[in-house]
């Protein structure tokens, strides 16, 4: 487990700038919970030349060419990945049941949305493309682990916080900063979440909304 990573001087503006509530707080993230990512980046990528190698959930080492088993450098992966936000972020499919299951959420918790997301002139591309699918939430964007900006958002509200994400670093991250954190991991393609393997720290695993709100539904249930 890492050691605990602190937040961004940038990430930490963003949180003072939030309105205070007493509910209980879930930090949601975008990308492969909210919004599809893995299908339209492999859009993106085969109309590059490139492919995922396999369908495990990790991009650098796992982008080659189409038809080869090389793979992109880590520094070409990252151009990929920045070039993809770029021209297709205002356009990423919503996954279904998302807006529905964060309203149910709301009714008993404070959502706030967290996301890592390259380039600052994509965060109100971002925040317009959720609010056009109903999605209506603070936007907080990040960089790298976001185990530090969970501890940030948690200070002075009621336990637990609920942490919800796709990506196994932030998960790990999370339960470095906050131990007493719930903690979801998301990832809505179901061929990369097949080769997840559960950790013992992940409360759920999951790629279903519905699933998921009756999950955060039960928790206040058993305090």
């Amino acid at each position: 487990m890492p050691e605990p990573h602190p937040p961004s001087p940038e990430v930490l503006t963003q949180i003072r700038a939030l309105p205070r509530s007493g509910k209980p707080l879930v930090v949601c993230d975008v990308d492969e919970v909210i919004l599809h990512l893995v299908q339209p980046i492999e859009r993106h990528l085969n109309a590059q030349g490139f492919g995922f190698i396999e369908h495990k959930y990790k991009f650098h080492g796992n982008i080659a060419p189409l038809g080869s088993q090389t793979p992109l450098a880590d520094e070409e992966v990252t151009r990929q990945l920045h070039t993809f936000f770029d021209r297709e972020s205002h356009r990423q499919p919503p996954v279904e049941g998302a807006a529905e299951g964060l309203a149910r959420i709301t009714g008993t918790h404070e959502v706030v949305l967290l996301t890592n997301l390259p380039g600052a002139h994509n965060k109100p591309v971002r925040e317009r493309l959720l609010a056009d699918l109903g999605i209506h939430y603070p936007v907080l964007t990040n960089s790298g682990p976001k185990g530090g900006a969970v501890a940030a958002l948690a200070a002075g509200r009621p336990a637990p916080v609920v942490f919800i994400d796709d990506s196994a670093r932030n998960h790990a991250s999370v339960k470095a900063s906050l131990p007493s954190a719930v903690l979801i991991r998301f990832i809505a393609d179901q061929r990369f979440r097949r080769s997840v393997e559960p950790e013992a720290h992940i409360d759920l695993l999951t790629g279903d909304w519905h699933e998921t709100a009756d999950f955060v539904a039960s928790i206040l249930e058993r305090i």
